[in-house]
């Protein structure tokens, strides 16, 4: 059997980095995980290659080779998956698909031949029984959910590892909240399913292995759903991994806001290696976190809460949605206070999007309030829904709020704000520094402090961080450069034609997951 496995082209959003790439010469930000675990599970005399369009284009031929396409994707991806499945259905090519997109809309996709569904530790095999008695079915659906300890690891020689910018790892999946607006629970359940730490360590060093060096994300979408489990054995065991292996890696993850209220898990994801954690914060309007089931984020203060993930050596990444139901046009002036005060350099601010299988799509859907099927895309400024607030207002303050965070006065402002509270722990990032670091350091010189509109703010910052902290030079830089990103796709939203006239200045002081079928 010959099996090609597809994985579709991203759109330009925030978690696409598209225009922060160049800078250190990769092609894309991390590989197929999900399909690369698939590939593990085939048959091992079967032929098998894999083909990530974010990298490059899949020929004709490429298609023609196969006996069977695989192709997995998130909703996001919706666009480049239909033109793959409708290349293969012109070629006469048999299809298989599976992960987040087609678990929850596969009646939205006759032209596939096969749909494997939820997590293809519990489908695939009997896809693969069927095919072996020439009876496969259309349609599989999940019975149950996997142990974990049985996932084997991805075939990563199917891929150049040269061309990404990080690796990607998955140690759990589910997560103990139930968010409204959220389809974890529908796809991975609210109980927290893990892998053991012989695997985590098998697959750090199935990695270093093959040379390896740098970033690696944990690809889960709530890395703390299972503390006691992390604490007393998971990170310790990372710990002496790292230190045999000399720290080749640095991590960061996803994770709740009550990541807060545990100093020692803290102290342990910083002494394992980790950097950087995703935080859904999503707005600082307490009706808002209600309306939305937010329960980990209410009652305390998110402000002190960041601040103390930042003073114990960990950078938060911020989500943030406006177009709650809760939300006044008050909402864009509170984001904007919130997101400078807090210091969150990467604020991936979106309107609020209504998924397939989420309780929200179910209530607005009684509602009468949607519109159409979600893109996934949560910076595109065409709504899927009905909002209470008017739709011209919500794209306006939108589009204002992220023009504005993102502008070099307040992105820079804020990047300020994060350097002085943050406090770095455990090697220098100057002890893991390639030559991909040196390229990026000398393009954000030229790009953002020669030509750039930002250079008076990137040298005050370049400066400031030499001579005060600096060790904290590269990531300095490396934030920069995210801003470069941030900006353009900013740009690009606020030039949409979905959106209304833009009403003035902002007041105030200034988000795979997914793993196996489900990738990252």
């Amino acid at each position: 059997m010959k099996v090609l496995l597809i994985y579709p082209e991203y759109p330009d959003t925030y978690w696409s980095f598209r225009h922060a790439l160049p800078f250190i010469g990769k092609k894309a930000v991390f590989p197929p995980l999900g399909l690369l675990t698939v590939a593990a599970m085939l048959p091992e005399h079967w032929e098998t290659r894999l083909v990530d369009l974010n990298i490059g284009p899949v020929s004709d031929n490429d298609l023609l080779w196969a006996d069977y396409v695989f192709i997995s994707a998130m909703t996001v991806q919706r666009e480049s998956t239909q033109e793959v499945l409708d290349r293969c259905r012109k070629l006469g090519v048999r299809t298989v698909a599976g992960g987040p997109l087609f678990t929850s809309c596969h009646d939205e996709f006759p032209e596939v031949n096969h749909l494997v569904l939820g997590e293809a530790e519990m489908t695939l095999p009997q896809f693969l029984k069927d095919i072996g008695t020439h009876s496969p079915q259309r349609l599989y659906l999940p019975a149950g959910r996997p142990d974990l300890s049985c996932t084997p690891l991805p075939r990563w020689e199917l891929i150049d590892l040269r061309q990404y910018a990080s690796m990607n790892i998955q140690y759990s999946r589910g997560c103990p909240f139930d968010c409204e607006f959220c389809d974890i629970t529908q796809l991975f359940g609210r109980e927290p399913r893990t892998k053991t730490p012989d695997q985590v360590i098998a697959e750090l060093e199935a990695l270093y292995s093959r040379g390896w060096r740098g970033g690696v994300f944990f690809v889960d979408d709530n890395f703390i759903g299972d503390k006691p489990k992390l604490k007393q054995e998971v990170l310790p065991t990372m710990i002496s991994w790292m230190q045999e292996r000399g720290h080749p890696f640095f991590f960061y993850t996803e994770a709740s806001i009550n990541l807060a209220d545990d100093p020692l898990l803290m102290e342990l994801m910083v002494a394992a290696g980790f950097r950087e954690v995703f935080i859904g914060i999503e707005s600082p309007d307490e009706d808002s976190l209600r309306e939305t089931g937010k329960v980990q984020n209410r009652n305390r203060d998110l402000i002190a809460s960041v601040r103390c993930i930042h003073q114990a050596g960990l950078q938060v990444q911020g989500g943030f949605i406006v177009g709650f139901d809760s939300d006044s046009p008050a909402i864009f002036d509170r984001q904007l206070r919130f997101i400078q005060e807090s210091g969150i350099v990467t604020a991936m601010v979106g309107i609020l999007m209504v998924l397939r299988g989420t309780k929200l799509h179910g209530r607005l859907s009684r509602e009468g309030r949607i519109l159409s099927g979600s893109n996934g895309n949560n910076t595109d400024t065409s709504l899927n829904y009905i909002p209470l607030m008017s739709p011209d207002l919500l794209i306006a303050g939108y589009q204002r709020l992220v023009r504005t965070i993102y502008s070099p006065e307040y992105f820079y402002a804020r990047l300020m704000t994060f350097l002085k509270e943050y406090r770095l722990s455990g090697p220098s990032p100057f002890a893991i520094l390639h030559r991909r670091d040196l390229r990026a350091f000398f393009r954000s010189i030229w790009f953002l402090g020669v030509l750039g509109k930002e250079r008076p703010h990137y040298w005050k910052i370049f400066f400031w961080s030499l001579l005060r902290k600096p060790r904290l030079l590269p990531l300095a830089i490396t934030m920069t450069i995210y801003g470069f990103h941030f900006r353009t796709v900013a740009e690009r939203i606020c030039s949409s034609p979905h959106g209304g006239s833009p009403a003035g200045a902002m007041e105030g002081s200034t988000g795979l997951k997914n793993t196996l079928f489900h990738a990252p």
